[in-house]
């Protein structure tokens, strides 16, 4: 029969001496972070509720209108456009920096001048949005045949025998002109998901990709069975950046087109409503949208982070 082994008990004055002590850790910790919480509650989750509640009101806040704001947004014409241009930028925008990143990554990987390559390509971060919208806004633009083309894409275009086109202001293109102002964005990203891309791409081990070149698997094999496998994690946490940093698309939209031409998006259909159009009810319903779009890629980039940890 087991006989129960009493566990020692510390004294009362060690106890006593103990009690103080965990207050004071206790207050220590709430003077650091106390700051920080009372900076995120007003500066973060006040805005939030107060954004919602506005939501709920008429242009000017003065009569509850409850979900009449979101039911205009999906049922109006110019705003069901302007969700779609946002959905189209997050499959395009985001595939293509995020392959483009990855393919360059895995190419330069293997030349001599890659530090040279690697900072060519990501000379581009080093600019603004709005920048990077003016300086592809030159390269669109447009002059009546007969004209000089000053726009390098229609310079070239009409060197071959081609007419000038309104590239990015074509009222029936209206696919091709959110395209070509996506293709700014991948041009000014693509370098930020190569080095991303490229530090975890190194961390790969010599000797599984030796190993597997020596079992006689092609360079395609290797890439898809081996490479991207082993650095998922790290596609998928550049993937969410970017579909965080493309819902918060606004400058190159504004810039190039002003969200003419069809290509409006959230962000700029918000600048509108608030500041020109002063219907506070629509533009914080907008805002919500994009709040409830961005919150579960917030929640996928929590749920992997914590599964890396646990991995540890």
């Amino acid at each position: 029969m087991a006989v129960a082994v009493p566990q020692p008990v510390a004294p009362p004055a060690q106890q006593s001496r103990k009690a103080p002590a965990a207050r004071r850790d206790k207050f220590f910790a709430w003077f650091w972070i106390g700051p920080a919480v009372v900076f995120v509650g007003v500066l973060l989750f006040y805005p939030v509720l107060d954004t919602i509640g506005l939501s709920l009101f008429n242009f000017d806040s003065s009569k509850f209108v409850g979900l009449q704001n979101f039911h205009l947004i999906f049922t109006n014409p110019l705003l069901l456009q302007v969700l779609r241009n946002n959905l189209l930028w997050l499959v395009v925008a985001t595939g293509g920096t995020v392959l483009l990143g990855l393919i360059i990554a895995v190419l330069v990987d293997r030349v001599r001048i890659e530090s040279f390559a690697k900072a060519t390509i990501f000379i581009p971060m080093a600019l603004s949005m709005t920048a990077a919208a003016v300086i592809w806004r030159f390269v669109y633009a447009y002059a009546a045949p007969g004209e000089k083309q000053i726009g390098l894409l229609n310079a070239i275009w009409t060197a071959f025998g081609g007419q000038p086109q309104a590239w990015t202001a074509d009222p029936k293109s209206v696919l091709l002109n959110n395209l070509l102002l996506i293709v700014t964005y991948v041009w000014m990203w693509t370098g930020f998901c190569m080095v991303i891309l490229s530090a975890a791409l190194k961390s790969i081990p010599t000797e599984i990709l030796e190993a597997a070149r020596t079992d006689g698997a092609s360079e395609l094999s290797i890439f898809f069975r081996i490479t991207v496998p082993m650095i998922s994690p790290t596609i998928a946490v550049v993937a969410t950046t970017m579909l965080i940093n493309v819902l918060k698309i606004f400058d190159i939209v504004y810039v190039m087109t002003g969200g003419n031409f069809g290509t409006n998006v959230i962000n700029n259909e918000y600048w509108n409503q608030l500041f020109n159009f002063n219907q506070f009810g629509v533009a914080s319903a907008l805002a919500v949208i994009l709040l409830i779009a961005v919150i579960p890629v917030m929640l996928f980039n929590i749920r992997r982070f914590r599964i890396q940890e646990a991995q540890r």
